[in-house]
């Protein structure tokens, strides 16, 4: 059997940077994956800010990229619009993703590819074993990359399953664009979620749809794309394909960690509150794991109170999950009529707002609807405000 310091479970953003840190640590680090290629099935809209890519210290190969963006555009149900500008990618993320796992190859990682992790028990003599579909490994430290389903979330019994929204998009041929990635707050398609139209090489665009309906057995997520589709007069136009996947909308698991044990990315319910990006955050949990899996090898200190300290670095670093997940629910509760309101009132420039602009702001919303105050005007700002790249939003 072998025996590994770190075994990380999933090959996404975050289980690769987290193998890939784990390796430049000297540790030596195994990446068990069930799907026979990195980076498929893709799951997401495959953006990612420059400033992610900055604090991860990752160089972007050409062939990762597909498109270039200037920032976000939200768009109410009226059409007012709204921008914040702010540079980053839309990737072909198998590649990005390859170009990670190769990485961490380089440093010494090992990836078995179209493996299985079934089960994990502790061993009498110290550390995981972890049984598989093609064997068994030891491991010092454990990483679950395993995505929404959360794999020691369940085998370790740390929190409830995570909620989720369903999610879906079209990569579809010939879309207008103008170089950003635009977010559709329109209720009638998307309830309690949003629709985007995220732009990629030659003309092409991942159009798509999260949400979370209150009645989920009568919601068709993908008939209501369709609809969008049609409505945004984008029928007829070649569909080169379907993808999409489930989305975690309920915050942090309750416990992401255990003794010689740590959850990253999906599988701890690090999602951006409101437009529910995932890539930074992964990434950033992920290097974070590796550092707390470094040093409690070189103390060889596995105790639950030692690894808590990741618990206390991200809660430190990433932002309150609770304050924007009201100011969420808030704007989720908005009528189409008092999004367009909100709407008509924000500058087309939102990258920066000033105290003198935000008093203005408020001012407008009292003159056109002031019972918007009572329903969580301020915290669905806030909500907007920290989806930005800055606050781990993408």
């Amino acid at each position: 059997m072998d025996e590994f310091d770190v075994v990380v479970i999933g090959s996404g953003p975050g289980g690769t940077l987290a193998a890939l840190k784990s390796a430049q640590y000297g540790l030596k680090v195994a990446v068990v994956e069930e799907h026979p290629i990195i980076g498929e099935p893709v799951h997401c809209g495959e953006c990612l800010s420059s400033l992610a890519l900055k604090r991860m210290e990752l160089e972007l190969p050409k062939e990762a990229i597909a498109a270039e963006v200037k920032g976000v555009r939200i768009v109410f149900p009226n059409n007012t619009q709204t921008v914040a500008y702010e540079g980053g990618y839309v990737l072909h993320k198998q590649i990005f993703e390859q170009h990670i796992a190769t990485l961490a190859h380089q440093n010494g990682a090992r990836f078995e590819l179209g493996v299985r992790a079934n089960e994990v028990e502790r061993r009498a003599s110290g550390g995981w074993l972890v049984k598989t579909s093609k064997g068994e490994l030891a491991a010092k430290v454990l990483i679950d990359a395993s995505g929404y389903m959360g794999f020691l979330l369940r085998k370790l019994q740390l929190g409830n399953m995570h909620q989720i929204a369903s999610g879906i998009q079209f990569e579809i041929e010939d879309i207008p664009q103008e170089g950003l990635l635009d977010f559709y707050i329109w209720p009638e398609y998307a309830p309690e979620g949003y629709l985007w139209m995220i732009p990629k090489a030659n003309g092409s665009a991942n159009v798509g749809l999260s949400a979370k309906a209150k009645d989920r057995a009568s919601f068709n997520a993908g008939a209501k794309l369709k609809e969008f589709v049609k409505k945004m007069g984008w029928e007829g136009k070649k569909i080169k394909r379907t993808f999409g996947g489930a989305i975690v909308v309920s915050g942090p698991a309750a416990k992401t960690y255990a003794g010689g044990a740590l959850l990253i990315g999906d599988a701890a319910g690090f999602t951006s509150p409101l437009f529910e990006g995932g890539t930074q955050l992964a990434m950033t949990s992920g290097k974070m794991a590796a550092e707390v899996a470094m040093k409690a090898i070189s103390a060889g200190n596995y105790s639950e109170e030692f690894f808590s300290q990741y618990e206390g670095m991200w809660k430190k670093e990433f932002p309150a999950y609770g304050k924007i997940i009201r100011g969420k629910n808030a704007l989720y509760a908005l009528t189409d009529a008092e999004l367009g309101q909100i709407g008509s009132v924000l500058p087309v420039d939102i990258s920066s707002v000033p105290p003198l602009t935000a008093i203005k702001i408020g001012m407008n919303v009292a003159l056109k609807n002031p019972a918007l105050f009572g329903k969580g005007f301020v915290s669905a700002m806030k909500a907007f405000e920290y989806s930005r790249a800055e606050h781990y939003g993408w």
